[in-house]
This record gives C-alpha cells, sequence and structure tokens, in this order.
C-alpha cells in the first residue's frame, strides 16, 4: 500500500501572477514574471524596513575640515 506524502510547505502559484509555478523559474511561472520580480526589486518597488539612516548634515566634520579651519 503506497502512501501519498503531502509536502511540508503548500504548493503556491506565482507571486507575480497567481499561475501554477514552473520548475525552471521557480518561484515563478515564467521568465518573464521572474523579470517583472527582478524590476521591482531594482527600481526599489521592494523594501527591506531597517533603521533609518542618519542625515548628513548631523554628521561629524571629516578630520581635513578642522585642519583647515585653523
Amino acid at each position: 500500500m503506497a502512501r501519498s506524502v503531502e509536502p511540508l510547505v503548500p504548493k503556491r502559484g506565482c507571486p507575480i501572477c497567481g499561475k501554477p509555478r514552473d520548475a525552471r523559474y521557480d518561484p515563478f511561472c515564467s521568465k518573464r514574471c521572474a523579470e517583472i520580480d527582478l524590476s521591482r526589486w531594482l527600481k526599489g518597488v521592494y523594501a527591506i524596513p531597517g533603521a533609518p539612516a542618519d542625515d548628513e548634515d548631523e554628521a561629524p566634520p571629516a578630520p581635513d575640515d578642522e585642519t583647515r579651519k585653523s
């Protein structure tokens, strides 16, 4: 008697269009959807949250700036 083994992670569709995934482009369904996703990353549409960057105005002066004032 053969038992069916369920995958630990449920199968989900392509994150771009929802169609079934293709093993060649996993987790996407096609090269087109993979390229759409890459384009979104490169354009900055997706962002990973993090601590706010310091303003350049608040940065300490460079060592060269102090020696010129003397």
